[in-house]
Formats: C-alpha cells, sequence, structure tokens
C-alpha cells in the first residue's frame, strides 16, 4: 500500500490538515501517517482533539522561550529518523510555518516528493510576514506538487518560473475545515465561558480581534491596544473581545493598556469549534492572522487586515478586507466607517468569498491518487 506522510505543527497546520486526513477519499486507498512537531503545543492540541486525530509520530519539540534556530534544529534532526522508518511515497506540509520548511527540506534530503498545500501565496516582502514569507517560498522551491488556493497563486508560482505541470488551483483547505466545523454546530451555539456567552447574547455589536505577528511585537500591538481604547470610547454599544495569544510578547503590551477596562474583554485563545461561532457571530474582525482573513470572508464579515502588506491580497482586491496596518488613526478610522455606515458595511460584507468552496482537500486527495497511479474521480479546478 502506497504511503502518505502528512506533517503538522501548529494550530493553522493543523486546521487545514484535518480535510485531508479525515479525506474518505484515502479510506482503504493509502495509508496516511501522521507526524507532529509540536512547534506550538496546546493550541495544536486542541485542533488535534477536535478533530479525532491521533498523530502516529509527536516530536514535541516545543520548550519555552524557544527561537528559531531551537525549532529548526529540532525538527529536522528529529524527522530524519521518522523518514527513515516510515520511507513515504509523498510528503504533504502547508502554509508557511518553520515545520513546513524543515519538513519539505528534509523530505528533498531523502529524495521523497513533496506536496505543498496553500502553495504560492506572496507579500512580496521577505520580513513581512517573518518569517513565514521566505518559508513559503523555500517549501515552493522544493515542491513537485504545488497546490494553489487561487488563480494569484499560481500566477505567483508560475512568474518564480514554477512550471504549469507542478501547479493545481484548489482552493483553500481552511474553508474546507471551517465548514466541516460549523456543520456539527448546533445554531444556537452554547459558549461554555459564561461570561463570553453572556456577551454574545447581549445587545451591543461584537468587535472581534486577534493580533500576535512578530513583526507587530512592541510598537504594533501597543498601537492596536490603543486603537481600541478610542473605539471602545467612540461607540457606547460595542464590545470589543480581544483572543490574547499565548507569547508572552504579545500578552504583556495586551494585559498592561487593556485590562480591566469596561467593554473590553481579553480572553484565552478559544478551542477551534468555539471560534468559529465567535467569527460567525460578531460583527466586525480586526486582525494580523492569516487564515482569519479567509475565514472571515467565507462568512460575510467585515475584516481590518492590521499589517503593512498581506500574502492574501485576494480579500483585498475582492473588497472583503482592508489593509491598515498598526497606524492607530488608521484603525480607528476604518473601523468607524464600518461601525457608522449601514450601506458600507452590508456592501462589504455581501461581496464574493475569494478563498474557496469547501471542496479543496477532495481536489487535493485526488490529484494525489492520480499521481501514485490510483483510482480517483475528477473535479473542477477551484474559481471564483
Amino acid at each position: 500500500m502506497k504511503k502518505i506522510l502528512i506533517i503538522i505543527g501548529t494550530r493553522p497546520d493543523a486546521i487545514k490538515m484535518a480535510p485531508i486526513i479525515k479525506s474518505s477519499d484515502f479510506e482503504g486507498v493509502v495509508e496516511t501517517i501522521v507526524v507532529v512537531t509540536a512547534q506550538h503545543r496546546n493550541m495544536l492540541d486542541q485542533v488535534l482533539k477536535f478533530f479525532s486525530i491521533t498523530p502516529d509520530f509527536d516530536l514535541d519539540v516545543m520548550k519555552e522561550n524557544q527561537d528559531l534556530y531551537w525549532i529548526t534544529i529540532q525538527i529536522l534532526q528529529k524527522l530524519r529518523g521518522v523518514l527513515k522508518e516510515v520511507k513515504p511515497d509523498i510528503v504533504l506540509v502547508q502554509g508557511d510555518t518553520t515545520t513546513t520548511f524543515i519538513g519539505a527540506l528534509a523530505a528533498f534530503y531523502e529524495k521523497i516528493p513533496v506536496g505543498h498545500i496553500e502553495a504560492g501565496l506572496r507579500s512580496g516582502n521577505k520580513y513581512s510576514p517573518y518569517p513565514e514569507e521566505v518559508n513559503r517560498k523555500c517549501t515552493d522551491c522544493f515542491s513537485d506538487f504545488c497546490f494553489a488556493p487561487t488563480q494569484l497563486a499560481r500566477e505567483n508560482l508560475l512568474r518564480e518560473g514554477v512550471s504549469d505541470e507542478r501547479v493545481w488551483v484548489t482552493g483553500n483547505t481552511g474553508i474546507d475545515a471551517l465548514f466541516m466545523a460549523l456543520s456539527i454546530s448546533k445554531e444556537n451555539y452554547v459558549f461554555e465561558d459564561k461570561k463570553l456567552n453572556k456577551i454574545m447574547n447581549s445587545s451591543r455589536r461584537i468587535v472581534l480581534v486577534t493580533a500576535h505577528r512578530r513583526e507587530n511585537l512592541y510598537n504594533g500591538i501597543r498601537n492596536i491596544c490603543q486603537a481600541l481604547i478610542e473605539l471602545r470610547d467612540k461607540f457606547e454599544d460595542i464590545e470589543i473581545v480581544y483572543s490574547v495569544h499565548p507569547n508572552p510578547n504579545v500578552r504583556k503590551p495586551v494585559y498592561e493598556i487593556l485590562n480591566n477596562i469596561s467593554r473590553v474583554s481579553l480572553i484565552e485563545p478559544p478551542e477551534y469549534l468555539c471560534f468559529c461561532n465567535l467569527m460567525k457571530r460578531v460583527d466586525l474582525i480586526l486582525t494580523d492572522s492569516g487564515g482569519i482573513q479567509e475565514e472571515a470572508s467565507s462568512l460575510g464579515k467585515p475584516i481590518l487586515v492590521m499589517r503593512d502588506v498581506t500574502e492574501r491580497v485576494e480579500g483585498i482586491t475582492a473588497g472583503t478586507a482592508i489593509l491598515v496596518g498598526t497606524d492607530r488613526e488608521r484603525i480607528v478610522k476604518e473601523a468607524s466607517l464600518l461601525l457608522s455606515d449601514e450601506r458600507k458595511y452590508e456592501m462589504m460584507s455581501k461581496l464574493s468569498n475569494p478563498y474557496g468552496d469547501g471542496k479543496a482537500s477532495h481536489r487535493i486527495v485526488n490529484i494525489i491518487l492520480k499521481s501514485l497511479g490510483l483510482s480517483y474521480s475528477e473535479i473542477q479546478p477551484f474559481r471564483v
């Protein structure tokens, strides 16, 4: 039986790989082996539990105050033994994390074909997002199968000299995961956190915030927090819910500035199903996350992207997202427009989602099956 080895390390990796791992198209046809590096431990484990994924190998590399050197060395060394033992026919990696890049590099060292899910995204700035932009570009170099989520991602790859035969437009598997999660969630979903449940059932409009990127640490995060205070003061009917990343360099300024301020609730990162329902119920999302840009567009939620550049340009072009950086005045201005101009809000929330239709994993799995000479079913490429 053919073997497919899937490598994941972070919460976003797990979310976007889950539809591949759980795909019924693989059942009884290939052996799927799941390796987790646990680059992020707790947030990864939440997603594994939700999707009932039991890793075959757990490298458990995370340590307190880890840096990129540590993660890189540990993953590379530990993957060597796994790849030599399993001898897979193909290795699948996802996205732009250090796990993604090193997983592809290790497979290249063993001369194993690599499939890169979410290939071809580009911001054009190698330091933003950092180190993700370079991680993704290097992974594409190693990849025999580049699964581009959009036509623009495909064009980026072709422009860089990747041959057309190595590129498929599939849509984003993160949308598949979102639809999977919401399909098993009740319409009247009850949040376990009593305070959060009370907020979600209040008459106030909810602004959801996440911010954690390395390039936004320190001054960027502080600017964001000051903008949130200004918004809270300006609109008496809003409640701000800030999901605070566990990174101590994020938590310190956030809690210094926003703790114990009325109508600003600081919460721990919710489990995946909870967060999907949270996004579904809020009115506006402010984030520097990549995946949330895609998910918010799928849910019809206007989103302000608090980054100077984004590798997910499609949402900006389509009008489902606005790039605002971490400038306090710009954040307040654009958020205020959406909170006060009903027509603008309505128009933005009804625009077409450019990121996926929930069938990306089916496309990817069948491309892989075909490449391995196994039975597969045809499915059209994703088009907006």
